[in-house]
């Protein structure tokens, strides 16, 4: 379904499960579709009991796009498009699971709307608090990634399937399965290079950041021990920062989504925030 941020604004939505069940919103990491939460994973979590809803943030997916390298919004209007998604469905308050990008848009909303949120998940993500410092940088790999170098890959499926790899643990990447997904992302998405907006866009003024104020928030921590963009202290420091914060390290997941066979432990653990709600 397309929802109406604005006159000018429309996000791809997609809902998933019964729409009586308790709802869990979940936001994707920079330059991401809905299409990367995977769909068994999603099938999983609706299957012990969710309504799982998914969007496109703008520049992704069939969401309103900008021309690359010219984002027309900040920010805090990815985070408020959040909240447009859950008013659209007619959701109160959603268990709130973010990742990467996403985890700092989840942190805001609940800063920001705490009335709207019932928990959180935060995966391979950093503390938005700055008052929360010396967290280690990435790795030289990560900062040759951004730096431009390696092979230059030309078939667009192929570019994004690489544009995944170094992110992944050493032995948590799985090629089949994130070729397929950018294969979907590609099709669905009305221009896949302004996706890289999300990287070049102003924050503005981004409300509260004191993370101790969550305190009463029920929040996993999902960290990997390989995530080479933020390594594992940033997972830890996250996790002490958020009174009752309960922190899941996953020794081989890398900066990327958590690998399949940690499923049954990730939903154990969602579902136990959850339960506190």
């Amino acid at each position: 379904m397309l929802v109406d941020v604005d006159e000018d604004v429309t996000l791809g939505v997609e809902s998933l499960g019964d729409t009586d069940a308790p709802a869990l919103l979940l936001i994707a990491g920079g330059g991401w579709s809905m299409d990367w939460w995977d769909d068994d994973l999603c099938a999983r979590l609706v299957d012990r009991g969710l309504r799982v809803i998914r969007y496109d943030h703008r520049d992704t997916g069939v969401s309103t796009s900008w021309p690359a390298g010219a984002p027309g919004y900040t920010g805090w209007d990815l985070v408020t498009d959040a909240i447009a998604v859950l008013d659209a469905l007619g959701v109160e308050r959603a268990h709130v699971c973010g990742l990467s990008m996403g985890g700092g848009i989840a942190q805001r909303l609940a800063l920001g709307f705490r009335d709207r949120v019932a928990a959180l998940t935060l995966i391979a993500t950093s503390p938005i608090d700055p008052a929360v410092g010396d967290l280690p940088g990435p790795t030289p790999a990560i900062e040759a990634v951004f730096a431009g170098e390696g092979p230059e890959v030309t078939d667009p499926v192929e570019a994004l399937v690489e544009g995944e790899r170094p992110f992944a643990g050493p032995d948590a990447f799985d090629e089949a399965r994130t070729r397929a997904i950018a294969t979907r992302v590609l099709a669905r998405s009305r221009d896949v290079a302004a996706a890289g907006n999300h990287f070049v866009i102003e924050t503005g003024p981004m409300g509260p950041t004191d993370l101790g104020a969550l305190d009463g928030v029920p929040t996993l921590v999902v960290h990997g021990g390989a995530d080479p963009l933020f390594p594992p202290a940033h997972g830890r420091a996250l996790a002490a920062a958020i009174p009752g914060a309960r922190l899941l390290e996953l020794p081989a997941m890398g900066h990327q989504l958590p690998p399949r066979d940690t499923w049954d432990e990730l939903v154990d653990a969602l579902l136990a925030r959850h339960a506190h709600r």
